[in-house]
């Protein structure tokens, strides 16, 4: 496991290892080691997350890092089990929503879709599965968290206070952070090439028509790297998993049966139904991605570089450029600012930059125009031209400049105080058993052991 550690930094690690380690769990032998209310932890999971934090080289402080991580599991089950009692609920959309925006971060990091999936031979839908029920948990106690502080105030003066009683010394280190704006070309697709993989997939369903078996097709042919060598099998997802173009047809297929070819933002695909339970379905699939030729290629540059030279020459600002010319929905109507995904904010630290931009903004000073590049980060060939719409230089943190930063710390500062009474208050009333194990663990809320 170490030589991925090279090749990534310390974030990625702990997403790679953290969250796809379905295969270390096969090396656990798994028992439940705390029960919390109706709410269990096991020792996989402890396990599992022990590894994550050890692969970015996190130490604990006064206590044991298993001890550590097994405390703040309780910690998460307790707020679980009380919103349980309080109604408090999670969407299934609102987990779709944070993993997208999860996938969005870790194919930002590694590069493109592509690239996640062949580093683990999963597709993205595999890797949300495996990651949904950890992400429902982690929005429940998200928001029981913020049920429990919802009555925290915070008033300038306080700001203040809080500001003047850190030592000079002890201020952290504001880094650099830039804002981007884009405008984005989708090389086109010819008709010849639509013609010639509707083509091959009407012949991959005729054989099957005829006898073949869909998954040994989908074996030899499928271009989706995370499913192909399963047969093209997507594993039980719900509607809202899937492209809605794809989700239309796979979800009035019959059993067995082999649509006609779908196109999506992907490619082109044809479906086979395996089986339906309630509001899940699963199917195969063969994917196929048309290619583009050199001079779609050379026209979207083209393009990009006509509408460029009109901002470099005053005939159109770059929001309004990129409001009419762009082809990114994402951006075109916000005046083409990329957000950063970790954020949902429109700065970014320059590492958190997708590579192909980072690179870019290499060659760029403030509110120049870059030359056009192409950037395949999230698995679609994409020209863009930016430019920096601001920069901020890294600064030792001050009030004037930097009031939102204190004022969150004061919060979170508060924040903790009401959920350590809250956690201290909570135990005393809810049935907590612990693996003897722990019995002589030094936890830092004494309540755990009764």
């Amino acid at each position: 496991m170490h030589k991925i550690f090279k090749k990534f930094n310390t974030l990625l690690a702990l997403i790679l290892i953290g969250v796809f380690s379905a295969n270390a769990q096969d090396n656990v032998v798994d028992k439940v080691i705390a029960v919390v209310g109706n709410q269990v932890v096991l020792k996989s999971d402890v396990e599992n997350r022990f590894l994550s934090m050890q692969a970015q080289g996190y130490t604990s402080g006064s206590v044991d890092l298993k001890t550590e991580i097994f405390e703040d599991l309780l910690i998460q089950q307790l707020m679980i089990a009380q919103a349980q009692v309080d109604s408090i609920e999670v969407t299934d959309q609102e987990v779709e929503d944070q993993l997208e925006r999860k996938m969005e971060m870790y194919i930002q990091r590694i590069g493109s879709k592509e690239k996640l999936e062949q580093y683990f031979n999963k597709s993205i839908i595999d890797m949300k599965n495996d990651l949904r029920d950890d992400t429902r948990d982690e929005r429940i106690k998200e928001k029981m968290q913020a049920e429990i502080t919802k009555n925290i105030h915070i008033t300038p003066a306080e700001v203040r206070e809080f500001y003047n009683s850190i030592p000079q010394d002890s201020l952290p280190t504001i880094p650099g952070e830039l804002q981007i704006q884009q405008l984005v070309k989708y090389p086109q697709v010819s008709d010849n090439e639509k013609d010639r993989i509707r083509t091959k997939l009407r012949g991959y369903r005729e054989r099957v028509l005829n006898g073949d078996s869909f998954a040994t097709l989908a074996v030899l042919y499928s271009e989706d790297p995370g499913s192909a060598q399963k047969g093209g099998e997507l594993g039980y997802m719900p509607r809202s998993n899937l492209v809605p173009e794809f989700a239309n047809v796979a979800f009035n297929l019959k059993t067995d049966k082999v649509s006609k070819i779908v196109e999506t933002e992907f490619g082109f695909h044809i479906i086979q139904l395996i089986d339906r339970k309630g509001e899940r379905i699963n199917v195969r699939h063969i994917l196929l991605k048309p290619k583009i030729e050199e001079e779609k290629r050379t026209s979207a540059i083209h393009k990009l570089d006509s509408i460029a030279d009109l901002i470099r020459e005053d005939k159109m600002d770059f929001a309004e450029a990129a409001f009419y010319f762009s082809d990114d929905e994402d951006t075109r109507n916000n005046g083409g600012l990329l957000v950063n995904p970790y954020t949902g904010a429109s700065q970014f630290e320059k590492d958190n930059l997708p590579p192909a931009v980072s690179k870019a903004v290499n060659d760029l000073k403030l509110n120049e125009i870059s030359s056009a590049f192409l950037d395949v980060t999230g698995g679609k060939d994409a020209y863009k031209v930016i430019k920096i719409k601001s920069e901020t230089k890294a600064h030792k943190a001050n009030l004037s400049d930097d009031w939102s930063i204190f004022e969150n710390m004061l919060t979170n500062q508060k924040q903790q105080k009401i959920l350590n009474k809250w956690i201290s208050e909570k135990q005393e009333k809810t049935y907590v058993h612990v693996d003897d194990t722990y019995k002589n663990a030094k936890f830092r809320f004494k309540g755990w052991i009764k």
